[in-house]
């Protein structure tokens, strides 16, 4: 047999060895691919859970100043930006209706407590003058009748002038807590109409600010009242620190977010109606399998940690995930503390494949 007949018989016989020797489910390389590996950790990981947020003022660190009803602004001294003291001066209104209407109450009250007067003296009298038998027993009856409507028509005045005082006493407007003036809508001389649809000023509590973040319904369950957050300062300082204030126990059908809200340890960096982003802390698992962010391959549905083993080959490993942080990931099922997972080289690596650890 010459010298290029048996080297093609050995080839062949090499080659029916190695057909009854290669499973079907393992891929035979020639040439070993370099990865990069790191090790599965036992350890703990907190939930992250990010949303975006927008800083408000607290409920009762806003004043939203209105018109009682239709008016001119005589008086606006504050501008935007300006700092105002409790009893600051904010507005005054002129109504000219408020006012007549306001004299004319007191002069109401005026007329009835004269009349309260009279009738009491009438019943005085008619009262001595029927003891003497001079006066029939009807005059008392109707002086006596006279004096209670007389004292009915005294009270309702008194109402109706509280009421009118009441809304007179709306023509000025004051600062009710130290804040500064966050919006100005009007200046002094506009018509302005009643009610929040045309406001004057609006007045908050800058040292109380809050954030209300909308958080993805599906993480309202892991988000509990005081757990930790942080609000993402926009100036690129360090992280705010803050802390959950309340959350709803519901909502509504089809809601794709939920508004959380969070009150920040310091508000010197934050300003009302600033968009910021927050990370909310969520729960905490102890003694979870850890690897990191890179080693983890998402494939659909599925999530897949590839492993060296000891053969120094991959191993495709379908995972269940758990908490995913920046820094790491949780596996709850599909591989153990101290296995060896590839962080980079790993996607499009056969099962099987022979790999070199590098660097």
């Amino acid at each position: 047999m010459t010298t290029m007949w048996k080297a093609a018989a050995l080839t062949g016989a090499l080659a029916l060895a190695g057909c009854g020797a290669v499973k079907p489910d393992e891929t035979v390389t020639e040439t070993a691919v370099s990865v990069a590996v790191d090790t599965a950790r036992a350890g703990a990981i907190r939930e992250v859970i990010a949303a975006t947020g927008l800083v408000t003022a607290p409920p009762g660190g806003e004043l939203l100043v209105t018109a009682p009803e239709a008016a001119r602004i005589a008086e606006l001294p504050r501008a935007e930006g300006d700092r105002v003291k409790p009893g600051d001066l904010l507005v005054r209104f002129e109504i000219p209706s408020l006012t007549a209407s306001a004299a004319s109450s007191r002069a109401g009250i005026e007329q009835a407590q004269a009349r309260v007067e009279n009738a009491r003296a009438a019943s005085a009298r008619v009262a001595g003058l029927f003891e003497r038998g001079v006066a029939a027993r009807k005059e008392v009856e109707d002086a006596q009748r006279e004096l209670l409507d007389s004292q009915a028509a005294l009270d309702q005045a008194q109402s109706a002038s509280g009421a009118a005082n009441a809304l007179a006493g709306r023509l000025v407007v004051r600062a009710r807590f130290a804040g500064v003036v966050a919006r100005r809508w009007h200046n002094a001389g506009d018509l302005v109409e009643p009610g929040p649809s045309d406001p004057i000023l609006r007045v908050i509590d800058p040292s109380h600010l809050e954030v209300t973040a909308a958080a993805p319904v599906g993480t309202l369950a892991r988000i509990a009242a005081g757990a930790p957050a942080r609000i993402i300062d926009p100036a690129g300082g360090d992280p705010i620190e803050a802390t959950v204030i309340t959350r709803p126990a519901a909502v509504e059908p089809g809601s794709v977010t939920a508004s959380v809200r969070l009150r920040p340890v310091s508000s010197a960096a934050l300003t009302a109606g600033m968009s910021v982003s927050v990370e909310i802390l969520g729960a905490e698992h102890a003694g979870a399998i850890l690897v990191p962010p890179a080693a983890l391959v998402r494939e659909g549905d599925s999530a897949v940690v590839v492993t060296v083993g000891p053969d120094g080959k991959a191993h495709r490993n379908t995972v269940e995930v758990g908490i995913v942080s920046p820094t790491a990931v949780e596996i709850q099922k599909g591989i153990n503390a101290g296995d060896k997972v590839i962080i980079r080289g790993q996607n499009g690596l056969p099962d099987g494949a022979a790999v070199t650890i590098g660097s």
